[in-house]
């Protein structure tokens, strides 16, 4: 729906034969892989949400793809910034998965299904979306699309393995005694996996999350027999929709089955209404939510975060090319909620709508945040705040073998050259007389 066009693409031998022509290369750091994908930020026009969402969850989750921003060149024609990325596929450097086979052990792994739409092969669910109140929309349907292997590699006999996979997983929630750890959900998914999906989706206010691009993954019954979960495609969160109330910082994106419904539009299957009513879920949620919250979810982390990916886009000039190329500011994209006027205006409204965000998640969950530290000051080793020979006096300890906590041991990297020496108290001493009246 967007005239900036994401790609998808093979990296190929050279010269190229008829057969195996597929050759895994790493790109921009990225482990070593054939598949790649250029998502392309154009209703997303701060080009960052992708990678922000990716930032948030990968300190938690088994698996999240790594991006790079770049601009894309082809035969001469500039076409913008873009997302090299990685897809959600098997690979050594991805999901470790093992190519399916036929016998008992070997078909029973690595699959990946994708929560989608039914424009390609697909498992249909035998259970309906739910409202707020559990009741079921009869007239619509959940689709799993086979993602990994493809479905025309596929043989019948693991088609009807990853089905019954599925239906085994969709009858345990839906039983009586779904609750039950034995015999209930927890025995067919990754509750810890499904719970940090939850928690990063609701971050973002994923308009698509739950619902389309959901991707789960199952490797070999010998290794984990449970569904786990990844993170994708995030262009139209934080804040970027006005379709379903998606610009609103105090809602649950998992509890829009009736405006979905209303809308036409793809729904949230039901597992998530049962997570939400069993507390052995949803109280380790809350102490999962207090641990993002002291990580990387603290609000200056998040910040810098942010800014730091600003700065890629617009340190070297990519954001006015890409502006050149494809004008928006001040206009209207298909889903926007906010119209920016520029660029530091859209990263403005970002960190705006992502502050609200995490304060009504916090009320949600009773979480109170304690107060942050100060903000570091070069030379100020102790974190007192200011730069003086106390700062000194702390290097000269480390230097000589002293031990102080993970904090101090950054700060005392003064000139950032991985070690503590000398350099460092000189670098201390420059500031203090810098800084001298």
């Amino acid at each position: 729906m967007s005239d900036k066009k994401p790609y998808s693409f093979h990296t190929l031998k050279q010269p190229l034969t008829q057969s195996d022509a597929k050759k895994k290369v790493s790109i921009l750091g990225m482990g070593k892989d054939n598949k790649w994908a250029l998502l392309a930020p154009y209703a997303d026009k701060s080009m960052i949400r992708d990678l922000l969402a990716f930032e948030i969850a990968r300190p938690w989750m088994e698996y999240t793809p790594q991006g790079r921003l770049c601009e894309v060149y082809l035969d001469g024609t500039y076409y913008g910034v873009y997302i090299l990325c990685e897809v959600v596929s098997k690979g050594k450097y991805r999901l470790d998965l093992p190519d399916p086979g036929e016998d008992e052990e070997a078909i029973t792994g690595g699959y990946i299904v994708e929560v989608g739409t039914e424009d390609k092969p697909h498992h249909v669910s035998k259970y309906h979306p739910v409202d707020s109140w559990g009741r079921a929309f009869t007239d619509d349907t959940i689709y799993l699309q086979y993602e990994w292997p493809d479905f025309e590699d596929l043989t019948p006999a693991q088609v009807e393995y990853i089905d019954q996979c599925i239906d085994n997983m969709e009858d345990a929630f839906a039983s009586s005694k779904y609750k039950d750890p034995e015999v209930g959900y927890a025995k067919y998914i990754d509750v810890q996996s499904f719970m940090d999906y939850q928690l990063n989706t609701e971050i973002s206010r994923n308009v698509d999350g739950y619902r389309l691009s959901t991707k789960l993954y199952k490797r070999r019954d010998s290794v984990d027999s449970r569904f786990k979960m990844v993170i994708w495609d995030n262009n139209l969160a934080f804040g970027n929709a006005r379709h379903n109330e998606a610009y609103k910082t105090n809602t649950w994106a998992v509890l829009y089955n009736t405006k979905l419904h209303n809308r036409g539009d793809y729904m949230i299957p039901f597992w998530w209404y049962k997570l939400a009513r069993d507390k052995n879920y949803t109280n380790p949620r809350k102490e999962r939510w207090a641990q993002y919250r002291e990580n990387n979810v603290r609000m200056d982390r998040l910040m810098a975060t942010i800014d730091s990916l600003a700065n890629e886009v617009t340190s070297g000039g990519a954001e006015a090319r890409n502006a050149q190329a494809w004008p928006r500011w001040g206009i209207f994209v298909w889903p926007n909620y906010y119209i920016a006027e520029n660029y530091q205006d859209e990263i403005d409204y970002l960190k705006n709508w992502l502050t609200e965000r995490i304060a009504w998640l916090d009320n949600t969950f009773g979480y109170v945040a304690p107060p942050l530290p100060p903000q570091y000051v070069p030379g100020d080793v102790n974190g007192d705040g200011q730069v003086s020979v106390a700062d000194i006096n702390v290097l000269v300890d480390i230097i000589m073998g002293g031990e102080h906590d993970e904090e101090t041991m950054a700060r005392a990297d003064v000139n950032e050259d991985k070690e503590y020496s000398i350099a460092d108290i000189s670098c201390v001493i420059n500031i203090i007389l810098a800084e001298a009246p």
